[in-house]
């Protein structure tokens, strides 16, 4: 425990497990400050956030501002006398009269091994980008987007059948450890901020739908790596037949066709021709059935070898 008044911002299911340690080191956290309940699913519930839920548990305050730039806001926060701001992908900028309000400034845990991979979806882009290791850091944060001093780090590998949800719950909680040996050097006045090399970084932009159509000219180890890193969301997809194909389970395989031929198909799965190798695909979804493996989907569904995937034109690149 700190004693620090602690302000914690944050808005997903990733946050959770730091607001957990936080709760259960004793830390006295004044305010949870998240975003507003949003509509969600199929049936477009309002549902309330997850950090939201956590918090309300615990009998923390929560704050949910539309837009936390505004001076009512702000405000609204500098009213509660902050000593430190812990966030933890909260999904707003913080102005700069924000990050000016406690005297120990505004500490960000980010999924990634900054510089690299500034931005809002670094656990989906290292993977689609065959990344081996990841990690967390934890920041002093600024005006800019993920670029400010750097303090502490935590690497970890990336297994070759991760996907982003394992790598997901992995690194929340790495990052709740990161965050409380950070106060911890905090408090003792061993922390060293590092600036960071902007000539390393690169960008993670948000994730978009259209991301995960598949293009089967490009090789099966990078479609691998795309459905791996679009899964759970926002999901890879073809087309077979004319209707949507979710794809959630694959892995490389030696097979020669032209790209988005099926080369085979039977109870290990549908394998499809890339521009290099080919894929089998394990698990899968088509339009208007169950999610399931493809053993249990070509028992009802025939596919022939030389059925093609790919868009409704019948192109196969995305």
């Amino acid at each position: 425990m700190t004693g620090l008044r602690i302000i914690f911002m944050g808005t997903p299911e990733f946050a959770c497990p730091t607001l957990r340690t936080l709760i259960e080191r004793g830390e006295n956290v004044v305010a949870v400050v998240t975003q507003p309940d949003r509509p969600k699913g199929r049936g477009q519930q309002t549902l309330p956030p997850p950090v939201k839920v956590l918090a309300e548990q615990h009998g923390i305050t929560v704050l949910q501002p539309v837009k936390v730039r505004l001076p009512e806001s702000i405000e609204q926060i500098r009213a509660l006398e902050p000593d430190l701001i812990v966030v933890v992908a909260f999904g707003q900028i913080l102005p700069k009269a924000l990050l000016d309000i406690p005297k120990h400034g505004c500490i960000n845990v980010h999924a990634s091994l900054l510089p690299r991979y500034r931005g809002a979806a670094p656990l989906n882009w290292c993977i689609i980008n065959g990344e081996t290791e990841t990690g967390v850091t934890t920041m002093m944060m600024d005006v800019g987007l993920d670029t400010g001093d750097m303090l502490l780090k935590s690497a970890t590998p990336i297994d070759p059948d991760e996907d982003t949800q394992s790598l997901h719950d992995r690194m929340s909680q790495l990052g709740a450890e990161l965050l409380a040996q950070t106060l911890d050097r905090l408090v003792a006045g061993e922390l060293t901020p590092e600036k960071q090399d902007d000539a390393l970084t690169c960008y993670a932009p948000m994730m978009k739908k259209e991301d995960g159509l598949i293009d089967w000219t490009r090789s099966a180890q990078d479609i691998n790596n795309q459905v791996r890193g679009m899964t759970p969301w926002p999901g890879a997809f073809s087309f077979l037949d004319d209707k949507l194909l979710k794809v959630y389970k694959v892995q490389t395989a030696s097979g020669a066709g032209n790209p988005g031929e099926v080369v085979a198909a039977g109870r290990d799965g549908i394998e499809v021709a890339c521009g290099e190798g080919s894929l089998l695909i394990r698990e899968l979804q088509l339009e208007g059935k169950k999610r399931m493996s493809a053993g249990d989907f070509l028992a009802g569904y025939k596919v022939p070898a030389g059925a093609l995937l790919g868009k409704k034109d019948g192109a196969v690149g995305a």
